[in-house]
């Protein structure tokens, strides 16, 4: 494995996934001095994967195509990826996500299941492997393979770098709005079994809003954001951004904001790797793997507990035995009771006491 020219990373997994590999290829471009790096990820992430640094060229699997014409589109990715690069790294422990591995790559590292049954065949054909952890931060997981590579890593969760032009159109939006300082509040998630409800929602942005600082609200154009953008209530201070911003622009918004507010997603790992102070909102998700990384400390958050803050990070969560499952809601229902038994008023406090300790 020294000094690859060519090296296939692959991340089938969601948005935050591939966020937060972006140590990761930097290290590798650095240590291997500017090899060719290609992604292979799932289509839905393809926004995000094309925001990563030194990429070469962006591959993409499609569930829909997968639907379509079974096995065709398999054959077609290993046809044009078959032992075309010098190291594959796989950070996807699926059967799928392996064998494109080991078709893509000379030499092939991936995570793999502890479960001796499953991963058996792996751990033989595999140059290199380690073990998928639900106690350890996905970041951490993913720089394993710099160790397995004998490549030292900060432990520091990196952002991309946003154009100048993206930066000042941001600017400008923010200035015809007449907004300086303000904080960003996101209300969505990915999946509805991590958002609050609405009346806590409404609840929230009452309170937020009388704190005499602008709070812009954030989302997309896809369904659950538009639902949301469609409930808002109007409120003084509270400015609805909702569809207004493409990706690049939100890294940009959260670069020049104070604070970010909001669920677990995407955008929370983007205002840890900013360094911004977080007020994040958990329901089932495992804490250990997916809290927000803190640069300062080099941890994330190990127990489940209503409050807790750790450098820049607060995490809040609902005072419940049951949190957090891990499940897709409630008995896996889509639906999560714990979303709705979050203490606005705990998360309002911490807020005052940072905006008061800041002196803003």
């Amino acid at each position: 494995m020294r000094n690859p020219k060519k090296i296939l990373l692959i991340i089938q997994r969601s948005n935050g996934d591939v966020f937060l590999s972006i140590s990761l290829i930097k290290a590798l471009y650095k240590f291997y001095n500017s090899p060719q790096i290609d992604l292979l990820v799932n289509e839905d992430t393809f926004q995000v994967a094309s925001l990563m640094p030194n990429i070469n060229e962006i591959h993409t699997f499609s569930y829909k195509k997968k639907a379509q014409g079974r096995w065709q589109q398999e054959r077609q990715l290993i046809s044009k990826l078959f032992k075309k690069f010098d190291l594959s790294i796989n950070l996807t422990s699926s059967d799928r996500s392996v064998i494109y591995s080991l078709m893509a790559g000379r030499k092939s590292i991936s995570v793999v299941e502890k479960n001796h049954k499953k991963s058996w065949w792996k751990k033989i054909l595999l140059s290199k492997y380690y073990f998928y952890d639900s106690s350890q931060h996905i970041m951490c997981q993913n720089l394993t393979t710099l160790a397995l590579l004998k490549i030292k890593s900060d432990n520091v969760q990196k952002s991309i770098e946003i154009s100048d032009n993206v930066l000042i159109n941001v600017k400008n939006k923010l200035k015809g709005n007449d907004i300086k300082k303000f904080i960003i509040f996101h209300p969505s998630a990915q999946y509805n079994y991590k958002i609050l409800s609405k009346f806590l929602r409404d609840e929230l942005l009452f309170k937020l809003s009388k704190l005499n600082i602008p709070i812009i609200v954030t989302g997309t154009n896809n369904k659950i954001d538009l639902y949301i953008k469609s409930e808002l209530p109007k409120l003084n201070n509270v400015f609805d951004f909702i569809g207004d911003t493409s990706l690049e622009e939100y890294f940009a918004l959260s670069q020049l904001s104070l604070a970010y507010i909001g669920m677990d997603t995407l955008n929370m790992h983007i205002a840890a790797s900013q360094n911004k102070r977080i007020f994040a909102i958990f329901g089932p998700t495992n804490l250990k793997m997916w809290s927000p990384w803190s640069n300062d400390l080099k941890k994330s958050a190990r127990v489940d507990m209503p409050i807790q803050t750790y450098s820049n990070i607060s995490i809040f969560q609902a005072d419940m035995p049951c949190v957090a499952c891990g499940k897709k809601g409630c008995n896996n229902s889509g639906k999560s009771d714990c979303m709705d038994n979050i203490n606005i008023q705990i998360i309002i406090e911490e807020v005052l006491l940072w905006l008061k300790n800041a002196r803003l």
